[in-house]
């Protein structure tokens, strides 16, 4: 049969232009009078224009005992070019927060070390502090470059730079260095 399909001529096969229907008739006088009689078959689909414009159709039969059958597939051959180009920018984005991300848990890492290495030490002064607060302004300002851009949300980043503030704070009182004042006095 699929010798027999490559026989006819293109009176016989009809696909419109928009590859909504597909037709194989064999009631002209200019189909080969030899080929195997078939059938009007109709091929119909609800599937978009953009899907088909941009792809292939293959036809391939498939003889069974009772009946013919046409098998038409479609397939993309490759991604329309602004989904090419969205994936493109994804992944520049990508690359970029994450290495934003990146330096801010690393500059916390190296604030939060430096506090708990100060908290552990039983005689330490309150001078030992300024380093420390030196990293602290360093995190918050990567923190704050990061929110500007969009890397990180803003809550996020009040979040993390709180955290710090909360874990000097801490350690300050443990210390003696700080004493809180109580609200109801005020």
């Amino acid at each position: 049969m699929a010798s027999s399909l490559h026989l006819l001529s293109p009176s016989c096969l009809t696909v419109t232009s928009k590859l909504n229907t597909l037709s194989l008739n064999n009631n002209s006088s200019s189909c080969q009078p030899n080929s195997t009689a078939f059938r009007s078959l109709s091929f119909s689909t609800n599937l978009s224009h953009n899907v088909f414009s941009k792809g292939t159709l293959t036809m391939s039969t498939l003889q069974r005992p009772i009946r013919h059958s046409v098998v038409c597939e479609v397939a993309p051959t490759k991604k329309a070019d602004s989904a090419a180009k969205r994936a493109r920018q994804a992944e520049k984005r990508r690359i970029y927060h994450k290495a934003r991300k990146s330096e801010v848990r690393t500059r916390m890492k190296k604030v939060l070390e430096a506090l708990d290495g100060l908290r552990k030490k039983p005689d330490a002064q309150q001078e030992e502090v300024l380093p420390i607060e030196n990293l602290i302004a360093e995190a918050y300002s990567v923190i704050d470059k990061a929110v500007k851009v969009g890397t990180l949300h803003r809550n996020t980043g009040a979040r993390r730079k709180s955290r710090l503030a909360r874990r000097k704070k801490a350690v300050e009182i443990h210390h003696g260095w700080y004493t809180p004042t109580s609200e109801a006095t005020a």
